[in-house]
């Protein structure tokens, strides 16, 4: 097949969507650019599903190369290793949007891999390779609903913008993925400072009718170089086989449903799986799968019935009743900040640690070297649904649900220069049945309150979601587990009470409307202002002071010039101050030098060295200075660590001096006055028109 490729433009620029030239032996592949970033997306499907296959294997691979850049790898092997957080997260825009739009029979494996192989800052190549995993998936033979499309939109001076720049998003007060179809928006993820639920759905919306043209070019690729699609044969069902077990099943399954505790509830319903399938097993031998099938389709059916005709969710709640809320904070004695949250069966501990400068998170991308002072870390340990596990390290839902909860919080903190700390909380899922990103953003708030930081408001987050049969539609707020795996949707909201600070959401269906997303979010913005309240009732505002076991972090400020008087040959001066107090030392290139520790006395001590290594002399004014070299004309005085003066033989007394070594020697301690300054910085100093004098403290 010879090159084919389809341009659009966007934003004022061109993305090129191209295909037939590289990874040819792909099912799909295409590289899709945009000024100098190009990204290479491959789409691969089995000819055949495994034997048993019951769920669609798909796996979708995002990498950066370092070439991409103009860069080696660091580290010891100097090859691209581990996935780096961006990467996994990457990874997650691209296989959401795309993972419900399989037809339900296809379960052959799938994989998308997306190599970012040249790169710069001003287009994303996240974003680059969402386009390009569904364009591969049009041009090749795997069936696919599709295609989708994504875009990041921003809002600079008022006005939304597709794709900002590195400069507009500094300025952008939000920043949100949209990935839609042709008819509806399909996830949607970003941030926002504070931003209004009309104004987040005016942006989700602009994001949507952006995207049309590229799915257009994506339309015309594949009428150019597409290929036959495969068919997909559904299986067929054995109705004689689903009425044995409707028969068996159904009425139990039902009041299983609607047993409000998870653990009964899932016990339960597992008793009359294993009922059902000892019942059946002479009859229907060796179809255990099939029939395990049709009993979740029956627990699907009902729970979803039950909400669209009674009005009635799987614990009893209506569709806007929040479960009940307990806050505690000051949970943990040595932690800086602690708060246990939990809301109905979900509970998270979430502490707050202050750190320094040197505990910032160093991030080496394909752009250069950035610095991160504010980091959450989510933790999902397989005892809090009640399993066992042998993966203990985070996996790319830990690291997504950590960013959420990360950037709802993040708008709120308090400007570097006027909090100087670098902040990191840990939110371990103690309990979970749904919602726990959102119990982790209301926690996070908490335990900073709890530890001092002056964050602008709190904020709480809600998962909602959505059951939809046709026009009956229900729009739940604070989803369970169970209506999160059997319902249409998850919508998670998080902000304060003056507006949005994170969002995301991914649906099972096709898409959703404007009515629907609306909807959700003014319902969403009722249950945050409900949580707000009980978060309240246990700490309302951020304490006024730091926790005795935080390091106290003082700010001094030096000029440009004397930076290097402090740091030293070698780092020898600030090395020497760090060793004498035991104090933590940031400079700044601005001047601004940050000094860290636990005690207030040691504090003042670095401080005051501080102070003595860039002091500067001034005319009129007493020092108590150290002899450091005795000449025929006079004596060298040093009146600050590295700085001295010279005494003239005739300013040594009153009287006439001989010999400066009948006054002065070498090591003395001698109070003088500086008389002078000369154009080229020398310093005049006198002990005759100090004698006398007294030096103030």
């Amino acid at each position: 097949m010879k090159e084919q490729t389809v341009n659009v433009e966007l934003g004022g620029r061109t993305i090129t969507i191209a295909t037939g030239k590289m990874a040819k032996q792909a099912s799909g592949s295409v590289v899709v650019s945009c000024g100098d970033t190009m990204v290479l997306v491959t789409a691969v499907a089995a000819k055949s599903a495994r034997e048993g296959q019951d769920f669609f294997p798909l796996t979708v691979n995002y990498q950066e190369k370092a070439y991409a850049g103009g860069k080696i790898p660091g580290g010891f092997f100097k090859r691209e290793g581990r996935p780096t957080e961006n990467e996994t997260l990457t990874c997650r825009f691209i296989d959401r949007p795309i993972r419900p739009l399989f037809p339900e029979s296809f379960l052959n494996e799938t994989q998308i891999m997306a190599t970012v192989i040249s790169a710069e800052e001003d287009n994303d190549p996240g974003i680059l390779a969402m386009i390009g995993a569904s364009a591969a998936l049009e041009v090749s033979d795997i069936p696919f609903l599709g295609p989708i499309a994504g875009v990041k939109v921003g809002r600079v001076a008022g006005q939304f913008v597709c794709n900002p720049t590195v400069e507009q998003q500094k300025m952008s007060d939000m920043e949100v993925v949209v990935a839609a179809s042709r008819d509806a928006v399909i996830m949607v993820e970003g941030s926002a400072a504070e931003v209004s639920e009309s104004d987040l759905l005016e942006a989700i919306f602009f994001g949507h009718a952006s995207v049309q043209p590229i799915i257009e070019a994506q339309v015309q690729l594949r009428a150019k170089a597409g290929v036959p699609k495969r068919e997909v044969v559904a299986k067929p069902v054995d109705e004689a086989l689903k009425a044995r077990a409707k028969e068996l099943a159904h009425a139990s399954i039902k009041e299983a449903v609607r047993i409000k505790s998870k653990q009964e509830r899932h016990n339960r319903i597992d008793a009359v799986s294993a009922d059902t399938l000892t019942a059946l097993a002479g009859e229907f031998e060796g179809r255990e799968g099939e029939i395990k099938a049709f009993l979740g389709d029956f627990e699907y059916e009902l729970v979803r019935e039950h909400i669209l005709k009674d009005g009635e969710r799987i614990d009893g709640r209506d569709t806007k009743t929040v479960r009940p809320i307990t806050c505690e904070v000051s949970v943990l004695p040595r932690a800086h900040g602690a708060a246990l949250f939990t809301r109905g069966e979900t509970q998270a501990l979430v502490a707050a640690t202050l750190g320094t400068a040197g505990d910032e998170q160093r991030i080496d991308s394909l752009f250069g070297e950035s610095k991160k002072r504010f980091l959450l870390h989510y933790n999902f340990p397989p005892f809090s649904v009640g399993e066992t596990s042998m993966r203990l390290a985070p996996g790319r839902r830990e690291i997504g649900h950590g960013m959420l909860a990360e950037r709802a919080l993040e708008r709120v903190l308090p400007k570097h220069e006027d909090f100087p700390y670098t902040i990191r909380i840990v939110s371990d899922i103690l309990e979970s049945n749904g919602s726990s990103s959102m119990a982790s953003v209301c926690g996070g708030a908490l335990s900073m309150m709890d530890a001092g930081v002056p964050i602008k408001a709190p904020v709480a987050g809600i998962a909602m979601g959505l059951i939809k049969e046709g026009d009956d539609v229900a729009i739940l707020s604070d989803i369970l587990g169970d209506e999160d795996h059997l319902g249409d949707m998850d919508f998670k909201v998080a902000g304060t009470a003056e507006g949005v600070t994170a969002i995301q959401m991914d649906i099972k269906i096709t898409g959703v409307t404007r009515e629907i997303m609306g909807t959700a979010l003014a319902q969403a913005k009722e249950g945050r202002i409900h949580i707000l309240g009980k978060m309240a009732e246990t700490l309302a505002a951020s304490r006024s002071e730091l926790s005795p076991h935080a390091p106290r972090i003082t700010t001094i400020w030096v000029k440009t010039d004397k930076i290097r008087d402090v740091i030293g040959s070698g780092g020898k001066n600030v090395r020497g101050i760090t060793e004498a107090t035991g104090v933590s030392i940031d400079i700044e290139d601005t001047g601004r030098i940050n000094i860290a520790s636990t005690s207030k006395e040691a504090c003042d001590k670095a401080i005051k060295m501080i102070r003595d290594l860039t002091a500067e002399a001034e005319e009129g004014k007493l020092y108590m200075g150290t002899v450091k070299k005795v000449m025929d004309f006079g004596a060298f005085v040093e009146i600050f660590p590295g700085t001295d003066g010279l005494v003239h033989i005739s300013e040594l007394d009153t009287e006439r001096v001989k010999n400066v070594t009948d006054v002065l020697k070498e090591g003395d301690k001698v109070l003088v006055k500086c008389i002078g300054i000369d154009k080229q910085g020398k310093i005049k100093l006198s002990r005759k028109e100090a004698l006398g004098a007294v030096l103030p403290e």
